[in-house]
């Protein structure tokens, strides 16, 4: 793993917890961080309409109505009515140390058959002095491979299926779902597969495709960024400047989009959008000519 990569990692916040990735007899020492940021998130109290007095979240004694505190609380598993087993972390830690300090990779799959939908919330997984080889070693295979090594692993109270994959100089622990926390599509009232149920012609399909080939970009994820936060906090200032008391100046809604019902309608449509993106797309001199 490349030196800045290491910094990085090490300057991030608290670890979760220390551990070790293993696949086969292969031991690697390991860290768990949390991959997100939330310090770009919008963050909103509940207030009094009233009087706009703030509306707090308080963990209260549901007998005495005492207001408690973090330090104050326990886990308790309740096995019979009013009867609980209380459970601090280290009891946790204790039923399993293995499994609460372990990725545990048990299958090698092809990355691309993990289907979006299952995947839950991402990790990182620093290497621990010890484990810097090994962890490369991982890293790299995975990456001439393309495959992601499906894991087990504790985090907090509850057992994950994971994907360990490759990210850069570091390996990410994606959490998935369980095949039985995602509803089935078959629930939904959705047109059958191919084009002949929902009366789609190749005409369009290939329109489609046309349109779709027009708009390919490579995979740059800094290029995308929050614009509803963005126009939100403008939007907020504005009410800033205008003063507390002042009326407020409504947002314009916006325009209801356009019925695609009509195959006339979806045909004129991609043909609109491919003109457009392919005059996006001229060299600008051709454009000027």
């Amino acid at each position: 793993m490349a030196r800045g990569s290491a910094a990085v990692f090490g300057n991030m916040a608290h670890v979760i917890w220390k551990g070790s990735i293993t696949f086969g007899l292969v031991n690697i020492p390991v860290a768990l961080y949390s991959a997100e940021k939330r310090e770009e998130r919008l963050d909103f109290h509940l207030l009094d309409k009233a009087d706009l007095s703030p509306v707090g979240y308080k963990r209260v004694n549901k007998i005495t109505g005492k207001e408690l505190t973090q330090s104050d609380l326990v886990k308790g598993y309740e096995y019979e009515e009013g009867m609980y087993v209380v459970l601090s972390d280290e009891d946790l830690k204790r039923a399993n140390p293995k499994a609460t300090q372990t990725v545990e990779i048990i299958d090698f799959v092809d990355a691309n058959e993990i289907h979006p939908a299952y995947y839950e919330k991402p990790y990182y997984l620093a290497p621990l002095k010890r484990g810097l080889k090994g962890y490369a070693l991982l890293r790299e295979t995975l990456k001439k491979t393309g495959k992601a090594g499906i894991a087990k692993v504790v985090i907090h109270t509850r057992e994950y299926i994971s994907a360990v994959m490759p990210y850069g100089n570091a390996l990410v622990i994606n959490l998935l779902r369980y095949a039985d926390e995602l509803k089935k599509p078959g629930e939904l009232e959705t047109p059958e597969e191919g084009l002949e149920g929902p009366g789609v012609t190749e005409k369009e399909l290939d329109m489609a495709s046309r349109l779709v080939e027009g708009m390919i970009a490579g995979w740059e994820p800094e290029k995308y960024r929050d614009t509803f936060r963005d126009d939100l906090l403008k939007y907020i200032n504005q009410k800033i400047a205008a003063g507390q008391t002042a009326p407020a100046v409504e947002a314009p809604l916006p325009e209801e989009a356009p019925q695609m019902a009509e195959v006339i309608d979806l045909m004129s449509l991609l043909k609109k959008s491919i003109e457009k993106t392919e005059a996006g797309r001229r060299p600008k001199k051709a454009a000027q000519k």
